[in-house]
């Protein structure tokens, strides 16, 4: 047998480590990823979608030595086959630490070389061959041709003194709704789907999803299907529908650049804005390719963001229970923060019809409504310096409480656990909630009359460890009934009018047997509505006839 050279004794003997410490770890996809023998696996009752990206394959497992080379490296060649075993274990934990330390070293230098905080563009974003990236710049170049203003609701269209009118409404809403099927899989992004936005764009299902790990996944629904691969991929179950690109648009690639929410221009849906857990916000334009960091703070973990329909302005709440109010045509610094709550605030939301309005929902179990005039004269209000970009607890409780603040706070409602969405609100006490605040509330500068939601529905929002909290989703499409979607542990999504109706509950077990977490309606079009679960597979819901 030929001896080996130096470089594929080094070849084999990384194959070697890295083997043991994906098996060590149980990583049993990124074992077959590295072209090692699969083991049998059971039949299960739905196949995911398997993705078409390509994963590179390493060389076959180092080959057999004979005694003679077993004898040269130091191996007794009649070791009895105790010995044998305890060798082997001994240098596969050997073989597993030192891999383990180089993972973690390369990926310090990577980390180290990345560009954080710079501007990025379509290259720098994906790993993908310069097709893909020419593919994707088209799409995106595309969407630029029309302009999609989001068109704000009339806050009296659906507001009717007889139930009969609004019961039609609903059954109008039932006809189309419960008839939605799976009509397109795949798996968007490689890890846990924290969020989701659905572009405006008529003529297409152009779905924006945000990951784990700070990845941007843009799937094109109903896209043309590319030519079949090398493999020959005709399983009808398993195979992927339209195209998706990914994006790596926050570092580090880990549970630290969980994006928290994913907005739309609301001015001409040309710009996505995503917020994630490393602290910054960040705007992808699509007439440029490039994304940009519009907002950073390495302090506070940002929990979610909004913005007003004139797009020029953006509330973002944080960890550390404030809110933070910043002109997009400002510089990035200019931003005035508030502390609103003793407790992280997980979600703000702006009224859509009434902008100067802003809610706020918490861990102190607290879901709030407050007047935005009142919070940007509180420095004027009470002679503070006007350049002053932060307002603690202390100043604005003080504020409140004085003469000129009368009518900051117009709302306060707790409930029995954390809130995580409103003002239909989802809380792990296992219920939804419904206000229903009429106008004259809001033209009055006295606060809102203190009151129950009128409306109470279990709902289990136990998700645990592993699975994205449950959010109710309002449908943004201003000529509909209004209604939202929201997931169902068992696997379903659940569709109910703001009356808390139930309109549909959707579900197909042939195809979905995980929680689909995380949901989306399309603004214009009714019969659409989008779902990803924590694998980062997604699913479009439209007619069979799409």
């Amino acid at each position: 047998m030929a001896k080996l050279s130096a470089y594929e004794r080094e070849r084999e003997a990384n194959i070697a480590r890295n083997r043991a410490l994906l098996e060590q770890l149980e990583l049993k996809q990124a074992v077959d990823g590295l072209g090692f023998q699969k083991q049998p696996s059971q039949k299960a009752k739905a196949k995911p979608v398997q993705s078409t990206k390509k994963v590179k394959k390493e060389a076959d497992a180092p080959r057999r030595q004979s005694a003679r080379l077993r004898g040269a490296a130091g191996i007794d060649p009649n070791e009895t086959p105790l010995k044998k075993r305890k060798r082997e274990a001994e240098e596969q934990e050997r073989l597993a630490k030192e891999a383990e330390e180089r993972i973690e070293a390369q990926e310090r230098e990577r980390l180290t070389k990345k560009p954080r905080h710079d501007d990025l563009n379509l290259i720098a974003l994906t790993d993908e061959d310069t097709a893909e990236v020419a593919s994707l710049s088209k799409e995106l170049q595309n969407i630029t041709q029309t302009p999609q203003p989001r068109r704000s609701a009339n806050a009296e269209a659906f507001v009717f003194e007889e139930d009969a009118k609004g019961h039609a409404q609903v059954e109008e809403l039932r006809k189309k709704l419960q008839g939605l099927n799976v009509v397109a899989r795949a798996k968007v992004t490689e890890n846990r789907i924290y969020s989701a936005a659905y572009h405006p764009e008529p003529t297409k299902d152009l779905i924006f999803f945000g990951d784990k790990h700070g990845q941007l996944g843009i799937w094109d629904a109903r896209a043309p299907p590319d030519e079949v691969d090398d493999e020959g991929e005709s399983d009808v179950e398993t195979k992927e529908n339209g195209k998706y690109w990914r994006l790596q648009v926050h570092w580090p690639a880990t549970s630290m650049s969980s994006i928290s929410s994913v907005k739309l221009d609301p001015i001409d849906s040309h710009t996505v804005y995503t917020s994630a857990y490393d602290c910054t916000i960040r705007a992808l334009s699509f007439t440029s390719g490039v994304s940009r960091e519009i907002f950073t703070n390495d302090e506070t973990l940002i929990c979610s963001m909004d913005l007003v329909p004139s797009g020029h302005e953006m509330w973002i709440s944080d960890a550390a229970g404030g809110v933070t109010h910043l002109d997009l045509r400002q510089d990035k610094s200019k931003g005035i923060w508030y502390q609103l709550s003793d407790q992280k605030i997980g979600c703000v939301s702006v009224n859509p019809s009434r902008p100067d309005f802003l809610l706020t929902a918490s861990n102190s179990r607290e879901l709030r409504i407050w007047d935005t005039r009142k919070l940007r004269s509180i420095a004027t209000d009470l002679s503070l310096n006007e350049s002053i970009a932060e307002f603690d607890s202390e100043v604005v409780t003080k504020y409140r409480d004085s003469k000129e603040g009368a009518g900051c706070l117009r709302g306060e409602w707790r409930h029995d656990k954390s809130v995580s969405r409103s003002i239909v609100s989802t809380s792990y006490d296992d219920a939804i909630r419904i206000w229903d605040i009429h106008s004259p509330a809001f033209e009055s500068s006295k606060a809102f009359p203190s009151a129950r939601p009128f409306c109470r529905i279990s709902h289990n929002c136990q998700t645990g460890k592993w699975l994205t909290i449950l959010r109710a989703q309002w449908n943004p499409n201003p000529d509909v009934y209004p209604h939202f979607t929201i997931a169902n542990m068992n696997h379903s999504l659940d569709i109910i009018s703001c009356k808390g109706e139930r309109i549909a509950r959707l579900s197909d077990p042939s195809k979905i047997t995980a929680v689909q977490a995380v949901t989306c309606s399309h603004p214009s079009i009714i019969e659409r509505a989008a779902t990803g679960n924590a694998s980062g597979r997604c699913v479009l819901w439209a007619p069979k006839d799409v």
